[in-house]
């Protein structure tokens, strides 16, 4: 289909061919809860005669999110409790996200922020906001690394953008800039000169974190908008979130991991799926995660493994939460896996 415009209503997706006439009503629910957008690129990427489609799923609404189950809440990881001005949230002691902007080119239905991004979300931080969120960061020397999020922040225009990076660049204390984006896969042609040249603070090292599911996002056209990222000299990790009906399969999930690597993309973090509103149908068990993770050794090189993450419910923070490969014994030594399942002693210290 030659689709030329984004999709962002339930009727838009009808007449894309991506939802029946029989879901329509229930999916008006859905959408007057939780943002609706997908772009151009993404809708090409849908099979459409695959009714499990990973693409689909990831961004097409489902009347599951109208089911919320008892541990679920609105701010799953804490930022509230964490914001001491707005727009800031201040959860480690050397670094802050800033959150310039609440909107996304596209709404993954499992986002963890999914109650404050969207039309109906938080917005663009005001000037004076925005100001106050500078002063902040200003007035911490602990603060060594600003990371751009939201929302996505490659949204703005690169004028936005670039005074944004200016701000920063004045900030002597600030070493580092991070950008986390889905924009270099699902809207391609955004990643133009401009846009590269105002993410860049002076003085400053930019690292872009990709946000990607499934090996069919890195398409031609979203390597060569890394490529020209990475040339340009910024530097770029990725992050995932492992779930259910997309990547929790060893095989899709080595073969991403290898595509960030073909593309010079450093596999960064695996998520585990937050406990965001209406996203239960996501998320897998604990168990089951570390044991596709765990195959993963052995499978494919050290280059692409990533780091298995839970952010803990209530803002305290991140814990890696793979499988241990040790484990000590009763005799004092350890036993050590292979990635292969077998078992091999080693000693203690003495």
């Amino acid at each position: 289909m030659n689709i030329v415009r984004p999709i962002k209503s339930v009727d838009d997706l009808a007449n894309a061919g991506l939802v029946s006439d029989r879901d329509r009503q229930a999916l008006e629910e859905v959408a007057a809860r939780y943002a609706i957008a997908l772009t151009p690129t993404v809708t090409k990427l849908i099979d459409r005669t695959d009714a499990a489609d990973p693409i689909a799923r990831q961004f097409v609404p489902d009347i599951a999110e109208l089911i919320a189950t008892p541990e679920e809440r609105a701010d799953p990881i804490g930022d509230h409790a964490h914001s001491p001005v707005e727009g800031i949230v201040h959860r480690y002691p050397d670094r802050v996200l800033l959150k310039a902007v609440h909107v996304c080119p596209v709404y993954c239905r499992f986002c963890f922020r999914r109650e404050m991004v969207g039309p109906q979300g938080l917005g663009t931080l005001e000037p004076a906001a925005m100001k106050a969120a500078f002063d902040y960061i200003s007035s911490h020397p602990e603060i060594w690394e600003v990371i751009l999020t939201g929302g996505d922040p490659l949204v703005l225009s690169s004028r936005r953008l670039d005074e944004i990076t200016r701000e920063l660049a004045a900030i002597d204390h600030v070493k580092l800039v991070r950008f986390h984006t889905r924009v270099p896969v699902v809207d391609p042609p955004k990643i133009d000169a401009a846009l590269i040249a105002a993410l860049k603070a002076s003085g400053k090292t930019t690292y872009i974190a990709l946000h990607a599911n499934h090996p069919r996002e890195l398409t031609s056209e979203a390597r060569a908008a890394c490529a020209r990222l990475v040339d340009a000299g910024l530097v770029m990790i990725s992050q995932s979130v492992l779930l259910k009906g997309v990547n929790d399969d060893a095989a899709v999930l080595a073969d991403l991991m290898k595509a960030f690597v073909e593309t010079r993309i450093k596999p960064y973090y695996l998520h585990h799926p937050d406990l965001a509103p209406g996203t239960s149908h996501f998320r897998l068990a604990i168990e089951e995660g570390q044991k596709i993770v765990s195959s993963l050794r052995g499978r494919i090189s050290g280059l692409c493994q990533p780091a298995y993450i839970l952010d803990i419910p209530g803002g305290y923070g991140k814990a890696v939460i793979g499988e241990s490969a040790i484990r000590k014994s009763a005799d004092g030594c350890f036993s050590v896996s292979d990635y292969r399942g077998g078992e091999h002693s080693y000693p203690p210290s003495e």
